[in-house]
């Protein structure tokens, strides 16, 4: 229980003594105006009704600020509602985006790998051509030039290879 409902309790509370303990003063007929007239009544009894009267007035307009409050809290709560999902939504469809784009850089990525790796196998190809053209040029010219040195041997006296044969390399004594 709040303060204020605990102070207001107790007011009412004693309210509620003072009425029962001047029960017989507030029952009493008194002459009294009402503003055109006079009447005879318990004065204290209509003073006591007008502040009962009050009282429930007093809770009516309470309650009926109380709903207001919680309509209105209810209907603000209902529109944070919406625009939370609204932006949730938003948030969604930048994600996806996000997504779209990052797979079309990623395709974009893929499509130039695969573009540089034909060209590099390619170039591997030319280059394993050009190799092999180049070894055999280079097989064939040794093989003429082996060729022409074997015509060159056959050709020669046997006495000329004989004395090639004999005389001592180039730089060293002959022998003895």
């Amino acid at each position: 229980m709040g303060l204020r409902t605990g102070v207001l309790l107790v007011v009412v509370l004693l309210i509620a003594a003072l009425a029962a303990l001047n029960w017989g003063l507030l029952v009493t007929p008194t002459a009294m105006s009402v503003g055109f007239m006079q009447i005879t009544a318990p004065f204290g009894l209509i003073m006591l009704g007008l502040t009962v009267l009050l009282s429930i007035f007093f809770v009516a307009y309470i309650v009926y600020l109380q709903t207001t409050v919680l309509l209105e809290t209810r209907r603000h709560t209902k529109e944070m509602q919406a625009q939370r999902s609204l932006a949730d939504r938003a948030e969604a469809s930048r994600f996806t985006e996000l997504r779209s784009f990052l797979e079309t850089q990623e395709n974009v990525h893929m499509a130039r790998n695969a573009e540089r790796h034909a060209a590099l196998l390619a170039r591997v190809e030319q280059l394993e051509t050009m190799i092999k053209l180049r070894s055999d040029r280079t097989d064939n010219t040794l093989a003429a030039h082996i060729g022409q040195l074997e015509d060159r041997v056959d050709r020669r006296p046997a006495t000329a290879t004989a004395t090639v044969a004999s005389s001592p390399p180039v730089g060293m004594p002959p022998p003895v």
